[in-house]
């Protein structure tokens, strides 16, 4: 886990990498190459989707657009609701004004009758909970509150909103946040994030858990009488990497810690018979950046249970049918899957598996319908919805912009006994005859993966220079089970660095990539990588490092 306050511009990036030796010139001049400036601006047009919220009846779908405010700032956003059938959408805001507004984090009621979100309508800056009629109407704004919001749930019954609430904060939550000025007073108070319930009636927003535990995240058992949470004692910005499995009287605040895992742990999910509880439990280095095994506990304690022992992939979402059946994403050897798993029975089955990804999913309430925004290294986010495991496209936002790099395939090597699995894009105009220069593209984390997803600034924009890129998920990545994410625990730059030598070699062997032309570039673990490599081969003539830990002592 690797963070950093500054921000490097993607033009420097790119000019570093551009100092690798240009293309020689051929007798037949391949078509003229877009500028950078032009791919980047066409790479700005793309609509970015924060979110999806199915309704329970699986009919609409709720997702929020990212809009840019007046300064030209990528912090604003756009709620819509369609049908599933794609017809046009319908807009709901708090902002009387019709200005975007930063509005967000989206729930249907039970009955599928409102849509509750937060929004710094009234206050810029300051989320507010509101209530919005889904059938169109004006929002009614639910709490007054002075600090943090986030993760609004409606109660099983639909009269109340749970919600994350930091009293009087001061700054954004979170462990990847986890600091104040650069000098001065860092911290009067804990500012300690709690669960708190407003009645949907009306009502002062009331604080639930205890006032020394902060909260990560949570859901509500099926009687509403208690939450599930994963949960720490004391400074929560610090502490996540420690949070336990707690359950949590909803009228009362008593908290009982349930489990305490050996790593970390995400997504606590209650099932419909309030038996069991469900987490993610593995090797996470960042805060919102899940991996791992399923993992099942009876709610009135005792010990857990793998459902997903020597999965060869990383759960990423979770969520129970009323059956009793786990639903869930995962990263899997490079590609999404999307499966699920029997309590009483053992094995996962495949329902969906593809070179796309899908993120911000969503169950109708019977477990059969979903959505997600779905994206893919040919195609730009989209809203998709529909029975689980055959989607289609709900919005068309981006239907427009067209890939300018080329082929994307997925490439396999063996290093020190084990499968690596990496993508390699390639130019848009390919010479056979030639030899092309290769920039190696390392993930941050490293608990995370390079997934087939639209390109990033960095990772579009270098093959339409010429260049061909390596995205490699060496041990330490999500997608090739558990004990492949904890491959490179007190290894970092050893075994992972020779993963990622052997997929340069995969590549150069697979492709016309002139082998003395060779970059590598990355941010936080792998801007370290991008430092570390170059001290230890001199296979790499450029390096780019962005964020990356300079000094174990001092990080």
């Amino acid at each position: 886990m690797m963070t950093s306050r500054a921000r490097l511009s993607p033009f420097l990036l790119l000019l570093a990498v551009a100092t690798l030796p240009a293309l020689p010139l051929r007798a037949a001049a391949p078509p003229e190459r877009p500028s950078v400036d032009s791919v980047l601006e066409t790479l700005g047009r793309v609509v970015s989707l924060r979110e999806t919220a199915l309704s329970p009846d699986g009919t609409r779908v709720a997702w929020a657009e990212r809009v840019r405010a007046a300064d030209g700032a990528e912090r604003r956003s756009v709620i819509r609701v369609s049908g599933l059938d794609g017809g046009a959408p319908r807009a709901l805001t708090a902002a009387r004004d019709k200005v975007p507004h930063r509005e967000r984090d989206l729930a249907w009621s039970p009955d599928g009758r409102e849509i509750a979100f937060l929004s710094d309508a009234a206050q810029d800056g300051q989320l507010q909970l509101y209530v919005a009629p889904a059938a169109g109407g004006a929002p009614r704004m639910l709490t007054h509150a002075r600090g943090q919001l986030e993760h609004p749930r409606w109660s099983p019954d639909g009269k109340r909103l749970a919600v994350l609430y930091v009293a009087g904060s001061t700054q954004e939550q979170g462990a990847l946040v986890a600091y104040k000025p650069d000098a001065g007073v860092v911290e009067e108070k804990v500012e300690e994030q709690r669960i708190a319930i407003v009645d949907v009636a009306g009502g002062e927003l009331r604080e639930v858990s205890p006032a020394d535990l902060y909260v990560y995240d949570y859901d509500w058992s099926p009687d509403g009488r208690r939450f599930a949470a994963e949960a720490v004692h004391g400074s929560g910005t610090n502490n996540y990497w420690t949070a336990e499995l707690y359950v949590v009287d909803a009228a009362s605040g008593e908290a009982r810690s349930l489990w305490k895992p050996p790593l970390q742990i995400a997504q606590p999910r209650w099932s419909s018979d309030g038996a069991s509880i469900a987490v993610i439990h593995g090797l996470m280095s960042d805060e919102g950046s899940t991996g791992g095994d399923v993992m099942l506990l009876p709610a009135a304690g005792g010990a857990p249970r793998n459902l997903t022992p020597g999965f060869a992939g990383s759960a990423s979402w979770i969520a129970f049918r009323p059956g009793g059946d786990v639903v869930f994403t995962a990263h899997a050897d490079g590609e999404t899957m999307v499966g699920t798993v029997r309590p009483a029975a053992a094995g996962v089955t495949t329902v969906w598996r593809g070179p796309a990804l899908l993120t911000y999913f969503s169950l109708s309430r019977d477990g059969r319908v979903f959505s997600a925004v779905h994206e893919s290294f040919a195609e730009a986010p989209e809203v998709w919805a529909g029975e689980v495991g055959r989607g289609r496209p709900v919005t068309h936002l981006n239907a427009a912009v067209k890939a300018a790099w080329g082929e994307v395939k997925s490439l396999h090597w063996e290093s020190d006994g084990q499968r690596v699995q990496g993508w390699l894009i390639a130019p848009p105009h390919v010479d056979p005859a030639a030899r092309h220069p290769l920039v190696v593209y390392v993930h941050g984390g490293p608990s995370s993966a390079s997934s087939p997803r639209w390109p990033s600034r960095w990772t579009g924009v270098l093959p339409t220079q010429g260049y061909y890129v390596l995205m490699p998920n060496p041990r330490g990545s999500y997608g090739q089970g558990e004990a492949f994410t904890q491959g490179n625990v007190k290894d970092f730059g050893y075994g992972d660095l020779r993963d990622i030598l052997k997929g340069v070699d995969a590549a150069v062997a697979s492709a016309p990539i002139d082998g003395e032309r060779i970059g590598i570039l990355g941010w936080s673990y792998g801007g370290y990588m991008a430092m570390w490599a170059v001290t230890q081969t001199s296979r790499f003539k450029a390096a780019v490092a962005g964020a990356g830990i300079v000094n174990w002592q001092s990080y």
